[in-house]
């Protein structure tokens, strides 16, 4: 199930660092932290994965750029299902034209 971009959560980097060093403490689970962060466990899984090949890059700040970049890709997206949604009401229109007659 896809959730609306509105309904994402955004955490800061050290946010993320910060989760990540807690999944590393002796004795806590992914899922322990995760349910006291309010984070899914599998989140917290790829932002560790993330940490391992990325290192101190792995979360860069936001910049005014990346805003722009998002919603970009945003509108992308959105140009993709409108485009799909507009083809099928043409092909329906053309199924009932034919079969009007």
């Amino acid at each position: 199930m896809d959730v609306p971009m509105s309904d994402r959560r955004r955490h800061s980097s050290e946010f993320k660092r910060e989760a990540v060093r807690m999944t590393y403490e002796p004795g806590r689970t992914l899922k322990e932290v995760g349910a006291q962060l309010g984070v899914d466990p599998t989140m917290l899984w790829r932002w560790r994965e993330r940490v391992k090949i990325d290192g101190e890059d792995a979360f860069p700040a936001k910049s005014r750029g990346d805003a722009a970049d998002e919603e970009l890709h945003r509108l992308r997206r959105d140009l993709v299902r409108i485009t799909e949604e507009r083809d099928i009401l043409k092909k329906a229109l053309a199924y009932f034209a034919k079969h009007q007659s």
